[in-house]
């Protein structure tokens, strides 16, 4: 019987701490703005009757007089006179409003008046209320930021750096589930032990056992292990935590670490939950290389992710996920047993996963009677779920900008080309000597690998401009996936990649760049075969060490001078049997091209008038001029 979680009480936002509300704010500063303006006009003055100051004013004893709306100032005359002491200090008395009686008093002793004018309504509103005003509101907008309230105002506030900024899902369902994943069958029955571990946890703790605390999803960009994380957590039905590794790293040290705590104490207070981590290569790179003698936010961030793994306990129901194409440069602490306890493979789909996932995204979309998913996936060999959801969008698209019904097959086709070769260019026109170039060129490709032992089937030949810098492509698919490459058929790439080379020096008379990309390919697999393969007899089975790469983003680095192991001496003799072999792959493919002149020029022609040439077109061509493939002979120790 399934064991829901206890009940909890809804949680309640706790309402912000106001300072002040803004009319008790505007009524304080008003009656503060009267007291201090009756304050401010008796500074340094002595307050006396009206009676008594009109009487001073009779006899003479002010040298000047300041009438206001509402008071009268009078300063002291320098003359004392007999009948009254000279007033020490100016004299404030009130006056009664539209009373001008003093005035001519004050004409008939000659003495000094003026009028100070009242502020008003205008001059407070202009002086006290609108700056005020707009300081108590750039107040209250500071305040609320504080606070986490308003637009733009930062989750918890200004302040809240520590607060963690995890995606969170509560509902019992997170919308997907182990239908929505395909091509992955053996990832997801891994994963299938976690959601019954949530659901009945009794099933293996009667036994002793506890679930492993932490999955770690490993695999190529777009294969789907974020898709996969949400799949687990839809099909338990438990809260979902999810944010990425970038997330706890900001630039104030101590930051990242406690937005561990602050994350890992939500999930314990739903437990049981899961948390997933993705990118955590973002924060579990190996402390082997950090700063001597200095602080590192990412490895204190590190620190605490492997001080809370250890503190947590698994029979709560807590699961940590995480996911990373880069496992080689992860913190050896991190996949020690009681942490990271298991590690998945997510790996690119064969042929029957990429249809199942094919078959998944055209679930929405409007399919010709002429489409053939089988064929689709026949035609992908190496894409991940990604790049086939793209392609079946792209056909959509296509299909749509054509007016059409339905999805035909000619568009998968064409979205095929669109995400392998890059989008076409039609405003690339090239002269008739370039593209007489570029179909020796290609045509030489396609005679070389299609008339080579082991080479791939060749399924189209096309001239048209595609992509950044590539004018034409040849493009050759497997009968079926390959997981492993002879030296054989390795050498037999090579001629293929040096074709388009032979033909441009035997048929158009000289070279050209457009080699730049086979020479590239060609010289780091002839590399490898001398480096890590151990296909040289010169070398022997000997790896040569080179910097680490990821096995999933296919980063081809090249060693530097103080990661190298071997000698000079030894670097020269890897150079001299990597030039060797690209030599003879190149002297193999001038061989075949010498031999077969005849199909190459009508290649040449052909694609010169119609620009793309498809594989069955290309397999007529060659029989009708008795161009076919030579038996595969014994080649073992011929490198």
């Amino acid at each position: 019987m399934p064991v829901s979680s206890p009940p909890r009480k809804p949680d309640r936002p706790t309402p912000p701490t106001r300072l002040i509300s803004p009319l008790g704010l505007f009524i304080a500063l008003a009656v503060a703005f009267f007291i201090t303006r009756s304050f401010v006009q008796d500074v340094g003055a002595q307050r006396v009757p009206y009676s008594q100051f009109r009487e001073a004013v009779s006899v003479g004893q002010f040298k000047r007089v300041a009438i206001a709306e509402d008071y009268l100032k009078g300063y002291p005359a320098a003359k004392v006179h007999d009948a009254k002491p000279q007033p020490a200090t100016p004299w404030v008395a009130s006056r009664v409003r539209g009373d001008n009686s003093i005035i001519p008093i004050l004409e008939q002793t000659h003495t000094e008046f003026e009028a100070i004018p009242d502020g008003g309504f205008g001059d407070l509103l202009a002086v006290w209320v609108v700056p005020i005003g707009l300081a108590m509101l750039f107040w209250t907008f500071l305040a609320r930021r504080a606070q986490g309230l308003g637009p733009g105002a930062p989750p918890g506030g200004v302040l809240a750096f520590g607060k963690t900024r995890a995606r969170i899902s509560m509902e019992s369902n997170t919308g997907t589930t182990f239908k929505d994943v395909a091509g992955i069958d053996e990832a997801v029955e891994e994963l299938k032990e976690i959601v019954e571990f949530l659901k009945t946890p009794e099933k293996f703790r009667r036994l002793g056992g506890h679930i492993p605390k932490g999955v770690l999803l490993v695999g190529p960009p777009g294969t789907g292990k974020t898709l996969l994380a949400r799949a687990v957590a839809g099909e338990a039905g438990v809260p979902y935590f999810s944010l990425s590794g970038s997330e706890f790293v900001e630039m104030f040290v101590g930051v990242g670490a406690a937005r561990v705590r602050d994350l890992f104490q939500q999930a314990s207070d739903k437990a049981p939950a899961i948390i997933f981590i993705d990118e955590l290569d973002a924060i579990g790179k190996s402390r082997n290389g950090g700063f001597v003698g200095g602080h590192d936010e990412r490895e204190q961030t590190l620190n605490q992710l492997l001080s809370e793994m250890d503190g947590f306990d698994a029979r709560v129901g807590l699961i940590l996920l995480a996911a990373t194409n880069r496992p080689e440069i992860l913190d050896p602490a991190l996949l020690r047993p009681g942490r990271f306890d298991r590690q998945v493979l997510v790996d690119r789909p064969d042929r029957r996963g990429r249809e199942q996932i094919l078959a998944i995204h055209v679930r929405d979309v409007k399919l010709g009677k002429d489409v053939e998913l089988r064929e689709v996936a026949a035609r992908t060999p190496g894409l991940a779920g990604a790049d086939l959801s793209n392609i079946v969008n792209e056909a959509a698209l296509l299909a749509a900008r054509k007016n059409r019904d339905a999805v035909a097959m000619a568009d998968f086709h064409e979205a095929i080309e669109r995400v392998v070769a890059g989008l076409e260019r039609k405003n690339r026109r090239m002269n008739e000597r370039e593209k007489e170039t570029v179909a020796y060129h290609e045509g030489g490709h396609a005679l070389v690998t299609s008339l080579m032992p082991h080479g791939e089937p060749v399924h189209k030949i096309s001239i048209i401009p595609r992509g950044i810098a590539a004018l034409g492509y040849t493009m050759s698919l497997p009968l079926e996936d390959r997981y492993l490459l002879t030296r054989d058929e390795l050498r037999d790439k090579l001629a293929g990649l040096m074709g388009g080379r032979a033909a441009e020096e035997l048929a158009v008379g000289e070279i050209s760049t457009g080699a730049a990309n086979d020479l590239e390919q060609a010289t780091a697999m002839a590399r490898l075969m001398v480096t890590s393969y151990g296909m040289s007899d010169s070398m022997g089975p000997v790896c040569l060490a080179e910097p680490r790469r990821s096995p999933f983003l296919g980063a081809q680095s090249m060693p530097t001078l103080s990661e190298r192991v071997h000698s000079e001496r030894t670097q020269q003799r890897i150079d001299a049997e990597v030039n060797r072999l690209l030599e003879e792959a190149l002297g193999r493919a001038r061989d075949v091209v010498r031999s077969h002149r005849d199909a190459l020029d009508r290649l040449a022609a052909r694609l010169m008038a119609v620009e793309v040439i498809e594989g069955d077109e290309l397999q007529r061509i060659l029989s009708e001029v008795g161009a076919v493939r030579a038996d595969a002979p014994n080649m073992t120790g011929a490198v």
